[in-house]
């Protein structure tokens, strides 16, 4: 069996799943950025008040929501549900490799005589990881865009676009009403 040529999309399609993966990147980014079963009792993540985060986003409202406005099947929703919770679970083991080289990190920084070389050789570790993780994202991002229709995918990027559009309204007017030093 021969392996298939790859071509490159058109650049209409590559804006378009430019726009997925951004849409899902944000929100597999927030649920990285909660501990599974969402924040303590009476917390809230910054921004997420009353978004019903509880659980990490790609399995929360914000997924349902997504999904909903591109009008996903149910078995969409529930292989992307599967997708996502695959991703979680193998970033969590990474996000807490990731920490460990940070402690290490900070115990070279912190002991009496700096060793450069092993200081230079930790963050190369940390970029692997980080290159680790990244490519674990973008797999999911792009196994979950396989389950939408080349439509689906069309209805989220420009969603996810009035979206940026009006958080960046948000910021310039916040800017506005900041006092002037």
């Amino acid at each position: 069996m021969q392996p298939r040529a790859f071509h490159f999309p058109s650049p209409s399609t590559r804006l378009v799943l430019a726009g997925v993966l951004i849409a899902l990147a944000g929100a597999f980014t927030l649920a990285q950025a909660q501990p599974a079963g969402g924040p303590p009792q009476g917390q809230h993540m910054p921004g997420m008040r009353g978004h019903g985060m509880g659980g990490g986003a790609m399995g929360g409202m914000m997924t349902d929501r997504l999904l909903a406005s591109v009008n996903a099947s149910a078995d969409q929703r529930s292989r992307i549900e599967a997708i996502m919770k695959a991703a979680r679970d193998d970033l969590r083991a990474q996000r807490d490799a990731g920490r460990t080289l940070h402690q290490q990190m900070a115990a070279l920084l912190a002991a009496p005589t700096l060793d450069a070389n092993a200081v230079e050789a930790l963050r190369q570790q940390m970029l692997q990881q980080h290159d680790r993780a990244s490519r674990r994202m973008t797999q999911a991002m792009l196994d979950a865009a396989a389950v939408l229709t080349p439509e689906q995918r069309a209805q989220l990027a420009q969603k996810m676009q009035q979206r940026r559009e009006m958080m960046q309204r948000h910021q310039r007017e916040r800017r506005a009403l900041e006092p002037k030093s």
